[in-house]
C-alpha cells in the first residue's frame, strides 16, 4: 500500500488552464513558422544570401535546400532519355511583359486581333463595325415603337451620313449621322418607366390636333425626355398605364405573341346573368375575330354587376364589346393589373417612376413564350 493514500487526491491542473497552455504552445508555433518562412522569403529577395534565424537550431536555408536539387538535376541529365517517355519541359520564368508579334517579329503568332485595312473603294457611308439596326435606332431615339420604326423607313424619312435608307435592318454605329424628316436624332441613353393610374376624360395619345387633354399633360413635369404610352386606353377607361422612352420594351409588351395579362374591373349597367357569364367564359364570336377571356368571376359577391376579367389580347376596345355583344353596357371600366403592375399606392391622376426591379421584371417577363416566325 502506499506510504500516502493521499496522493491520487492530490489537486490537478484544471481544463482551462490545460486549453490555455496549448493555446499559447500553438501561438508560439505559428509565430515561429510565420517568422521562419519571411525569413526565408527575405533571403530569397537577396539573392538567396543567408537569413538569420530566430533561434539557434539549424534549419536548412536556401543554399542547402538549392544543392541537393542541383544535384538531383545533373544526375537526371546524365541519364539517357526513354524513347516512349517525353522529356519534361523546364520551367521557363514569365517574362515582365507579353511579347506580342510586330512588324520585327512577323514570325510569331499574336492573339489580338488585326484590323484589315479598308480599301479606298470601300463605301465610307456604311459603319466598319455591325452595329444597331436602323429601326431599333429610331425607336431607341424615342421617335416610335420599333414597328412604327421600320414603317418609317421604309417611307423613306430617314437618313443615314446623307443618305436615304429604306432597309430597317440597316446598320449604323453612334458616330454615324441619322436624321427623321430632316432632324438630327441620337440613340436614346437615360431611359424613362412611368405608371400611371390615368383617370377619365384623357385620351391616349401624344397629341391630339382637336386640343383635348391626354395623357402627356399629367407627366410633362415628369422628365425632360420624350416619352410615350405603351398600348392605348379610351377616353373614359382608367387604371394602370405604362409610358417610356424605351422602344424595344414597348415592342415586347404591345405585341400579342408575348401574352402579356391584363385585368379590369368592369361595372355594368345591370347584373351579369349565369348564362352570359358562361357564354363570355367559353368565347363569344366578334367582327374581328373570336375571343375568350383567360379568367372571368365575379369581383363582388353582392353585386352582380361587378366583374373582374382577365386577358392578354390588345384589340381595340375588346373587354367593351364582349360585354356589348350580349346587350350589356358597360358604365365603368378600369384597368387594375398591367404585365403585373398595379396602381397600388398610386392615386387616380398620379404617377411614379418604376423601380429598377420593376424594369428587369418587365424585360424578362414571358421570355420563355417563342415569338413566332411570321416567314413562314
Amino acid at each position: 500500500m502506499s506510504s500516502n493514500p493521499f496522493q491520487r487526491f492530490k489537486q490537478k491542473e484544471s481544463g482551462a488552464k490545460k486549453k490555455e497552455k496549448i493555446r499559447q504552445e500553438k501561438k508560439k508555433a505559428r509565430l515561429e513558422t510565420k517568422e521562419y518562412f519571411e525569413q526565408k522569403k527575405k533571403a530569397a529577395k537577396q539573392g538567396y544570401a543567408a537569413a538569420p534565424m530566430h533561434d539557434n537550431k539549424k534549419k536548412p536555408g536556401p543554399e542547402s535546400e538549392r544543392k541537393p536539387f542541383a544535384e538531383r538535376d545533373k544526375r537526371n541529365n546524365n541519364k539517357p532519355k526513354s524513347a516512349s517517355a517525353p522529356p519534361k519541359q523546364a520551367v521557363v520564368p514569365k517574362p515582365d511583359k507579353p511579347q506580342l508579334a510586330s512588324a520585327k517579329n512577323p514570325s510569331q503568332k499574336n492573339p489580338v486581333t488585326v484590323k484589315h485595312p479598308v480599301p479606298p473603294d470601300a463605301d465610307n457611308s456604311k459603319p466598319s463595325n455591325p452595329g444597331m439596326p436602323l429601326n431599333k435606332f429610331v425607336a431607341h431615339a424615342g421617335i416610335c415603337s420599333r414597328r412604327d420604326a421600320a414603317d418609317l423607313v421604309k417611307s423613306g424619312s430617314v437618313s443615314v451620313n446623307g443618305k436615304q435608307i429604306k432597309e430597317p435592318g440597316f446598320k449604323v454605329s453612334p458616330k454615324d449621322e441619322v436624321k427623321v424628316n430632316g432632324k438630327k436624332i441620337t440613340s436614346q441613353k437615360n431611359l424613362v418607366y412611368i405608371l400611371l393610374n390615368k383617370p377619365k376624360d384623357f385620351i391616349t395619345t401624344t397629341e391630339d390636333p382637336q386640343g383635348r387633354k391626354t395623357v402627356m399633360d399629367i407627366v410633362k413635369s415628369a422628365t425632360s425626355e420624350r416619352v410615350y404610352p405603351i398600348g392605348r386606353l379610351d377616353r373614359n377607361t382608367t387604371g394602370v398605364l405604362l409610358l417610356t422612352n424605351d422602344g424595344e420594351l414597348a415592342q415586347k409588351l404591345s405585341h400579342p405573341s408575348y401574352q402579356i395579362k391584363k385585368i379590369y374591373e368592369v361595372k355594368l349597367d345591370r347584373p351579369l346573368h349565369k348564362k352570359d357569364f358562361d357564354t363570355i367564359l367559353t368565347g363569344v364570336q366578334l367582327e374581328d375575330g373570336f375571343i375568350s377571356p383567360d379568367v372571368l368571376a365575379y369581383a363582388d359577391s353582392k353585386d352582380k354587376s361587378v366583374i373582374g376579367i382577365e386577358i392578354h389580347s390588345g384589340r381595340n376596345r375588346i373587354v367593351r364589346r364582349i360585354f356589348e355583344k350580349l346587350g350589356y353596357d358597360v358604365r365603368n371600366l378600369d384597368r387594375v393589373m398591367y404585365a403585373n403592375l398595379t396602381k397600388k399606392n398610386v392615386e387616380r391622376g398620379k404617377w411614379r417612376f418604376l423601380e429598377e426591379k420593376e424594369v428587369r421584371l418587365l424585360k424578362y417577363l414571358n421570355a420563355s413564350i417563342k415569338k413566332p416566325n411570321n416567314s413562314k
